[in-house]
């Protein structure tokens, strides 16, 4: 259970696919617009699930549905690629004359 202040992740729809403009592509008219926000929890507790109101680091109130507790970045810059080691010789050398 989320306590308020803490930091979570909420999800709103914004705009329902039928309210959606003529003016983009087909297959982007068929999808509801939507939004994910992070922010600071503005009710006294709330589960996922429930309809909350966040404080966004910037100060924006957004109301949506709590999706999670604690929210973290879990991407990452690819695999180990051996190229970017000889890379790293190479400009140190170009910049600096080795591996000084």
């Amino acid at each position: 259970m989320a306590k308020r202040g803490d930091w979570v992740r909420i999800h709103a729809i914004v705009l329902k696919a039928a309210e959606r403009t003529a003016k983009i592509p087909e297959d982007t008219q068929r999808c509801d617009l939507q939004q994910w926000t992070k922010g600071f929890l503005q009710e006294e507790a709330a589960e996922v699930g429930d309809e909350v109101t966040v404080k966004t680091a910037v100060g924006r109130m957004v109301k949506g549905t709590l999706i999670e507790e604690g929210p973290y970045y879990t991407h990452s810059y690819g695999k180990f690629v051996p190229e970017i080691i000889d890379i790293d010789k190479q400009l140190r050398e170009i910049m600096f004359g080795g591996e000084k």
